[in-house]
């Protein structure tokens, strides 16, 4: 484990998957992630590369041949990531490619995750160079877990999110057996800003949205206000999502989607594929902001 702090904020990483479990305020000890309960979801913000989501059967096609790359992709849960630099205010992990990560994604990479705490705000940067000698095609994405409801004398449905513009948004319907993207959507607000958070709203798993307008969201309780704000401008897909009746929410900025039910395997083909050319270097960034009032 790895922390900064400052006079506001602590947070803590995870070696193993460079996986942020801890945003807690100095003064009075008030913890926002979930508690990453095994006996629910053992996670508390797992890093998704070079997939996000499921893959149909299992596996992508590169030159027509196939790797079976896991659910969400290799970061999460990995034991090789090391910390490269640690200052006052920063934590920058890194995952390069190797012999056995070759065998499941054939392409020579540098993977970079910086975590730095300014003030109230935690800014988690991707950072993803190509030393192959050839494009390379992946995904990249966030998945936090904020615990919901923060205080005791609250209940989850006091909770809700609340997006930066008024939105008319689906939700495209996740296959349950297989969790593939179909066709079918399903409305979840119109010309609205707010989503109320109740236990069954995840009983047909996350809700995915393509298209918002807005690139912030904040989990906000009905009797202490605005608790923390996510900022996620380079990511224009968004999934929220929690286990059912469980005391948290994921906010999920994504650059990719899980493949959609029909997809022919093609990875160069997948829907919101990221390219990068040799030698260059992607970077995208999403920011968590804790509102001051709870951390005195």
């Amino acid at each position: 484990m790895y922390s900064l702090q400052n006079n506001l904020l602590k947070i803590t990483v995870n070696q193993t998957g460079a996986e942020l479990c801890d945003i807690s305020s100095i003064k009075n000890k008030t913890n926002f992630m979930w508690d990453a309960n095994p006996d629910i979801w053992g996670s508390f913000a797992p890093n998704l590369f070079p997939v996000i989501g499921s893959l149909k059967n299992d596996h992508i096609l590169i030159d027509n041949k196939p790797y079976a790359i896991p659910k969400h992709g290799f970061v999460r849960r990995n034991s090789d990531i090391t910390l490269e630099k640690q200052s006052d205010d920063e934590l920058v992990f890194n995952l390069k490619y190797n012999t056995e990560l070759l065998k499941i994604y054939p392409y020579k990479f540098d993977f970079k995750i910086a975590f730095k705490l300014q003030d109230n705000t935690l800014t988690v940067s991707h950072y993803i160079e190509n030393l192959d000698n050839k494009t390379m095609y992946f995904s990249v994405g966030g998945h936090p877990a904020f615990k919901c409801p923060v205080f005791k004398d609250e209940a989850y449905t006091d909770y809700y999110l609340e997006f930066e513009h008024e939105e008319t948004a689906e939700s495209y319907v996740l296959n349950m057996e297989k969790g593939l993207i179909t066709d079918q959507t399903f409305s979840i607000i119109s010309n609205q800003n707010t989503i109320p958070l109740r236990y069954d709203l995840f009983n047909n798993d996350a809700l995915i949205f393509k298209a918002l307008s807005s690139r912030k969201v904040s989990l906000k309780s009905k009797n202490h206000g605005n608790i923390l704000a996510v900022r996620y401008p380079d990511f224009p897909y968004l999934g929220i999502w929690a286990k059912p009746n469980a005391n948290y929410v994921c906010i999920e900025p994504w650059l990719g989607i899980a493949d959609h039910e029909n997809h022919n395997l093609d990875f160069t083909q997948k829907e919101g594929i990221q390219q990068l050319a040799p030698s260059k270097v992607f970077q995208a960034s999403y920011s968590i902001e804790i509102d001051p009032k709870h951390l005195v």
